[in-house]
């Protein structure tokens, strides 16, 4: 019993010392706690720790330190804590955006011509770990994923109240002697799965004789309202002369990402998020 007594009053001391600390080495002992602790246990402590958890200055240097950094340092975020965990947690939530799964993944909504086929890449994209690319044929051919917003992390609450920035990517390219047509929607749904914003611009057309270079076509959703409960990407598109085979479109490294809003610039210089 004395010995329990004893163990519990070191414990009681030790937690009573840690109170104490002056506030500046308090932020620099959170800084080196796993982030999640630092929210659930060490932000319950006491009055003076949740005003260190709870202080930009402490997500500031955390985002610093981990290699999170703006891409305008005019802009900044109105809330560095959750600044912070959207860029950690920041990530692709497409399924098989590069082909290394087949087409697992992709739910293939039209397979015109020749079908959808895969293949090496022949003219390298800018990010050269991209070795795969999706060929479309003769006919229409479209791709599409539908993601679940809830089932990747993101509550209902937190996209209603925070609505982050939605920002879409997809490459695509043309051969060089085959005329063809790209085309992509991307839709936010509501549960029911009714459109509430829509990304459709006009299909892009690739004449015969071509450079074939690789163009990426980009958008952010931005202030689209609460509701959003799904994301539809739907892409592809195919050749113009009907030529059998797979002389149409190459499309590859599609994303979507849930990234911080910062004004007029959600975008980072390296969003090394693990």
């Amino acid at each position: 019993m004395g010995q329990s007594s004893a163990t519990y009053n070191s414990d009681s001391n030790s937690t009573d010392l840690l109170t104490m600390l002056p506030l500046e080495v308090l932020e620099e002992v959170f800084l080196n706690v796993p982030p999640q602790q630092v929210v659930c246990v060490c932000r319950l402590v006491c009055r003076e720790w949740k005003e260190v958890v709870d202080s930009d200055s402490l997500w500031r240097k955390r985002c610093r330190r981990e290699g999170y950094l703006l891409r305008d340092a005019t802009t900044l975020p109105k809330d560095w804590r959750l600044f912070y965990f959207l860029c950690k947690n920041r990530r692709n939530l497409l399924k098989n955006p590069i082909a290394d799964d087949k087409f697992n993944g992709w739910d293939l909504i039209e397979n015109g011509g020749d079908k959808w086929k895969i293949e090496s890449v022949g003219v390298p994209l800018p990010d050269s770990t991209v070795k795969q690319i999706f060929l479309t044929s003769y006919g229409p051919c479209k791709k599409c994923q539908l993601i679940h917003l809830e089932k990747e992390g993101y509550s209902p609450a937190f996209m209603d109240d925070i609505q982050p920035h939605i920002v879409i990517s997809d490459w695509y390219a043309p051969r060089w002697d085959c005329g063809s047509q790209y085309e992509i929607c991307v839709q936010l749904l509501n549960r029911k799965k009714k459109t509430i914003a829509k990304f459709n611009p006009p299909p892009v057309v690739f004449q015969q004789w071509n450079d074939q270079q690789w163009n990426q076509m980009t958008h952010v959703f931005k202030n689209y309202g609460r509701g959003v409960r799904y994301i539809r990407f739907v892409h592809g598109g195919q050749d113009t002369q009907f030529w059998a085979g797979w002389y149409g479109i190459r499309v590859t490294n599609s994303s979507i990402e849930i990234c911080p809003s910062v004004d007029s610039s959600p975008s980072l210089q390296g969003h090394n998020a693990e």
